[in-house]
């Protein structure tokens, strides 16, 4: 297989999302159109959005991508974890493009060679890429809401604090030759009762909110939060704030328990809006 030309083909449509075009595109269509962000004077440096289902999480999610329609925004620069695979370091995707049931999306492969020049510890590989969720549900949001759309996606095999720092800053000096756009993919806590995952979500919440990846680090490396995307989290707010992010607007926050009705065990999900605003 040439790798170059790979192109990755949807492997949670069914599952995490309608695998049908024209049901998809109702169902992204319905959740974009009832979100309710307030747009601010200021440019949009990234999001962070949760990963899980369209019915636990989707709602929360389309808050953010509501934010894009009708909005240049660039090259999507996605960055999430590796659930299946586990590698030490990061993973920018090799190939020529994803596939979703709305069709295909284009890899900027000019970014990708800059940002494999700026860190070398990012390797280009299909490793964490093939069987990964955590980017794959975002698509179909973004073929919806931003004309044109060209994606880099990267997927954090190994979340500890050199890579988060390294992969944030590559992506800040990036922006500054480009347009783009940052996407941090990530649920929160995983399988608590609702109570104390809310307690646990806060305090990720409370850090992003302030924009302070560094102390979303450390929270992470204490066990006293939890997130399955924290280190492509702490990335993003990393790049954003190096970027020019000034300001940041959570959305919405919730956890499955809200949707199911069983609240012994959930999942915590928040979307946020990183802006440039002064």
């Amino acid at each position: 297989m040439n790798e170059e030309s790979y192109a990755r083909p949807p492997v949670v449509a069914g599952m995490f999302y309608p695998e049908h075009e024209q049901e998809l595109r109702h169902v992204v269509e319905s959740l974009i159109a009832g979100a309710t962000p307030a747009r601010k004077d200021g440019t949009l440096v990234g999001i962070v959005v949760p990963h899980a289902g369209y019915p636990y999480s989707g709602r929360t999610a389309a808050q953010a991508f509501g934010l894009l329609v009708n909005r240049p925004i660039g090259t999507v620069v996605l960055v999430g974890p590796s659930h299946r695979e586990y590698f030490d370091g990061i993973s920018v995707f090799s190939g020529a493009s994803f596939k979703t049931p709305l069709g295909t999306v284009e890899v900027d492969t000019e970014l990708r060679s800059d940002l494999l020049k700026r860190y070398p510890a990012l390797q280009s590989s299909l490793v964490g890429h093939k069987a990964e969720h955590s980017l794959e549900v975002q698509l179909p949001f973004l073929q919806l809401a931003v004309h044109d759309l060209k994606i880099l996606p990267i997927v954090m095999g190994d979340q500890k604090r050199k890579y988060c720092e390294g992969l944030g800053a590559a992506l800040a000096e990036a922006a500054k030759d480009r347009q783009m756009f940052l996407v941090a993919s990530s649920d929160l806590s995983h399988y608590y009762p609702s109570d104390v995952a809310r307690k646990l979500d806060a305090i990720a919440i409370a850090s992003i909110q302030d924009l302070n990846y560094e102390a979303l680090m450390s929270e992470l490396e204490a066990d006293r939060t939890e997130a399955c995307g924290g280190g492509p989290i702490v990335t993003v707010l990393h790049a954003a704030t190096k970027a020019g992010a000034d300001y940041c607007e959570v959305l919405d926050s919730c956890n499955s328990g809200d949707v199911s009705g069983d609240t012994e065990r959930v999942v915590g999900y928040v979307s946020a809006a990183l802006w440039k605003i002064h």
